[in-house]
């Protein structure tokens, strides 16, 4: 427990090859949880994601959102000594987690065979773009290659033009909390049968699992349901999407019960039972009139977004205002839950990053996390867990194996 507070997973030791994205949101929200987890990064530079995000002071806001609570010990990775340090860590470790491309943890001489005879019971947690095995398993992969691969950029964009792509890390992070399931799970297994095993966690994998109703509609149909893309509305109830309104846009979703709801809003009970509008089928067979009906009403009844939105509260109507980056960092309801974090780091100062979405009423309070910098924890590292003097760490960091730097 670097952080001296107890948590969910303050007995888990966890050693990180992790770098980029969605292998630190895995080992992240594991060190949220009170895990003991040490970063292994490869001298001189480090994660690649030290030098995006950095405005001042050298100091990468990006690498301090993802890696809150980690340790980090920076070697040369290509050095014996280094290797010698990384087996010794392996044999206290509870859980080892990386997201090279398939094949070179085990290059490195690190594969689950390797780390087995090391601790017969560790669990390594393998992540990458496009699974660990496969046609496709070899080659370089990003979030937008596995969601492109997956189906579902082609279901974000206009009908009519190429697909967007949408500018958040989603494929990335949520295979980090797809991948931290998975340790947890293997977890209690091992507690249940003393067995360690080999997690493969893909991006594709994770991605396709977000198809809500397209690969169902489409094979359910013998292909006469084609699903794509189809702007700012949903294909398959109605009314459900983006909408205009004066001075911004709202999400609407006045589907199946919630019609009579909006009819009600608008003051058009006409059109609960209309001849058009009656039943899902008839509003998604008219959908443009259904939209262009709620629009106008929106247009011609409210001067801005917040009224349109008290209005249809009123009436039992979900919706919601399409609120920027930057209004989310100032609504009331995000800052009072957490959602919208605000951390003070010691090199950088204060700022906001997205909180821990999980939370547990025995726990109710953040850790108080701070990022590392490069090679911060080299030597409590090698002197608390290996035993090392701080004689032959000095000779070490002289020999080049160890590697520090202040951001």
């Amino acid at each position: 427990m670097p952080h001296g507070m107890e948590h969910i997973l303050s007995d888990l030791r966890v050693l990180d090859f992790t770098r980029a994205l969605a292998g630190p949101s895995c080992t992240r929200m594991m060190a949220e949880m009170g895990a003991d987890v040490i970063k292994v990064e490869s001298a001189p530079r480090g994660d690649m994601v030290r030098g995006i995000s950095v405005f001042e002071k050298e100091r990468s806001l990006y690498f301090i959102q993802q890696n809150l609570g980690k340790k980090s010990l920076c070697v040369n990775i290509r050095d014996p000594k280094a290797m010698d340090i990384i087996k010794e860590l392996v044999a206290q470790m509870d859980v080892v987690v990386e997201n090279f491309k398939p094949g070179v943890i085990a290059q490195m001489g690190l594969g689950y065979e390797e780390l087995k005879k090391i601790k017969p019971d560790i669990i390594l947690c393998s992540i990458s773009a496009l699974g660990q095995k496969g046609p496709l398993s070899t080659k370089p992969g990003y979030d937008y290659i596995a969601q492109a691969y997956s189906g579902v950029t082609s279901m974000i964009g206009d009908p009519d033009e190429a697909p967007y792509l949408p500018l958040v890390g989603m494929g990335d992070v949520s295979t980090g909390v797809h991948g931290a399931l998975a340790v947890v799970s293997a977890l209690r297994y091992r507690d249940r049968t003393g067995e360690g095993q080999h997690l493969d966690i893909g991006l594709l994998d994770v991605y396709y699992h977000y198809h809500e109703v397209n690969v169902h509609q489409y094979s359910g149909t013998q292909g006469k349901m084609n699903p794509t893309r189809a702007g700012r509305h949903l294909t398959y109830v109605c009314p459900a999407g983006i909408f205009r309104a004066k001075g911004g846009s709202l999400v609407i979703m006045a589907f199946l019960h919630h019609w009579k709801d909006l009819c009600a809003a608008m003051e058009k009970p006409e059109l609960v039972d209309h001849e058009r509008y009656g039943t899902e089928a008839l509003r998604l067979e008219h959908r443009d009139e259904v939209v262009q009906i709620i629009e106008d009403w929106l247009q011609a009844s409210f001067p801005d977004v917040a009224s349109a939105v008290a209005h249809m509260e009123q009436f039992g109507v979900p919706v919601a205002p399409v609120l920027s980056v930057a209004e989310t960092t100032q609504h009331p309801h995000l800052r009072e839950r957490g959602t919208v974090r605000t951390i003070n780091d010691p090199i950088v100062g204060e700022f906001d990053i997205p909180g821990m979405p999980l939370r547990f009423s025995s726990f109710p309070d953040d850790l108080p996390l701070k990022a590392p910098t490069l090679g911060q924890h080299n030597q409590e590292i090698l002197t608390a867990y290996l035993k090392r003097s701080p004689e032959e760490v000095q000779r070490l960091r002289e020999a080049g194996v160890l590697f520090e730097k202040n951001s």
